[in-house]
């Protein structure tokens, strides 16, 4: 048989170290049975993707068999949903023509729950490159839940099932964030044919590099930045901008240096108060009438870093200062510091809207290299950017794990040479 297969190593500890090679054909066999998938951040792996040449494919007429492809959206929507469900379509009506029936399951989980799902046609992927939000809808399901029956008596994985059968399915695409995928795993491991599509804001997907949403939210939240800067320094203000990010700070942390904010507090950073009002009064003294203070919603202090998440939350609602930090940060400088300090709190902006360029073509490509996994009848694997090259990670392999922040982050070390404090 004729294979094409492409091996290389990677090594997040030897940066230096990453090569690529191809294998002669005699070694296909020993490592097609020994896939291991990439990490951004780990020990050295091998990633493998072994597919038959399109000559072998034409010869077992996959082009040949008619499939029917689900897609759906869950969790929070962000900017590329539709370009990468356009990337998805085009891909797929591109390789098999009329032989490809595609089917929108609308509102997420939830409606792969409760049967609504619509047949497609190609009419429907056009203009959708630029649209934000996404064609499909979505809705909220979480992990937690779906083995639970709750008052409505419906078994939530059982109903999933039956829809994906009565729609005829061969394969679903999941597009979504680490809640997606966990549900994507359970649905894999539960015998169906699943292939997952990285999207979130918080580029907290573990196992890929970037995510959709990511590049398009990091533009909005850097804007937000630049323009603040002109009243802060108009008014004589420390101001606080809340940035997307509950479990991780990479959004804040590339907007916050982006923007050139002035102090940057993440939830892999507890921080102390005190030194951050120390970093305001610092910049005073060399003549700064402003500071500009870029905190993560997900933000949390050094005593609140020793207690569980329900402790510190029932003393934050104790308090009246809300669920994040922000308020509170903005009322502890102004008193301890004298500095009149505002508070500014984009929220959902920085998910709607247009995707950027980058964000486009990321889109494109991880939409095109999932219709090649469907293709080539790869399932149970999740489409990822490892070191500028797409790839697939197994889902059983990412699920339920968080790509957060690490003390050795190239760009924890920029911040700090440049003077920024990290609280």
């Amino acid at each position: 048989m004729d294979f094409s297969c492409v091996y290389f190593t990677i090594s997040a500890i030897f940066p230096s170290m990453f090569f690529l090679s191809s294998l002669p054909l005699r070694f296909h066999a020993f490592f097609r049975s020994r896939l291991l998938t990439p990490a951004p951040f780990g020990n050295t792996l091998i990633v493998s993707f072994t597919c038959p040449s399109e000559g072998e494919r034409k010869k077992r007429g996959l082009f040949d068999m008619k499939k029917r492809v689900g897609i759906l959206t869950s969790g929070g929507d962000c900017p590329g949903l539709n370009a990468t469900i356009r990337g998805v379509a085009k891909a797929l009506y591109a390789r098999f023509g009329e032989n490809v029936e595609i089917v929108g399951i609308l509102n997420g989980y939830h409606g792969l729950i409760t049967g609504e799902y619509k047949e497609m046609c190609e009419d429907d992927f056009r203009g959708i490159l630029t649209l934000g939000g996404t064609i499909l809808g979505t809705k909220r399901t979480p992990f937690k839940l779906m083995r639970v029956v709750e008052e409505d008596k419906i078994d939530k994985v059982a109903a999933m099932k039956k829809t994906y059968k009565d729609a005829k399915l061969d394969c679903l695409l999941c597009l979504g964030g680490n809640g997606t995928h966990k549900t994507a795993n359970l649905l894999s491991q539960e015998g169906l044919n699943i292939i997952g599509l990285p999207k979130t804001i918080d580029n907290d997907i573990y196992g890929t590099d970037v995510t959709f949403g990511f590049h398009t939210a990091v533009d909005i939240a850097t804007e937000v930045i630049d323009r603040i800067h002109t009243t802060a320094g108009s008014h004589s203000r420390v101001m606080c901008i809340e940035i997307m990010g509950n479990k991780a700070g990479w959004l804040t942390l590339y907007s916050g240096i982006a923007g050139g904010a002035d102090i940057i507090l993440l939830p892999e950073q507890p921080y102390d108060i005190d030194r951050v009002c120390d970093a305001v009064e610092r910049r005073a003294r060399k003549g700064s009438n402003f500071s500009i203070i870029a905190v993560a919603e997900g933000a949390i202090n050094t005593e609140e870093a020793k207690m569980k998440r329900k402790e510190w939350m029932a003393k934050r609602a104790e308090a009246g200062y809300g669920v994040t930090a922000t308020n509170r940060i903005a009322a502890a400088v102004q008193k301890k510091t004298g500095m009149e300090t505002r508070v500014c709190i984009p929220g959902h902006m920085q998910r709607g809207g247009s995707p950027s360029a980058y964000d486009r073509v990321l889109a494109t490509e991880f939409g095109s290299y999932a219709a090649k996994l469907v293709e080539v009848e790869r399932y149970g694997v999740t489409v990822a950017m490892v070191n500028n090259r797409v790839v697939a990670n197994r889902l059983e392999d990412i699920a339920g794990k968080a790509r957060n922040i690490p003390e050795g982050c190239e760009l924890l070390t920029v911040a700090r040479r440049m003077g920024v404090s990290l609280g």
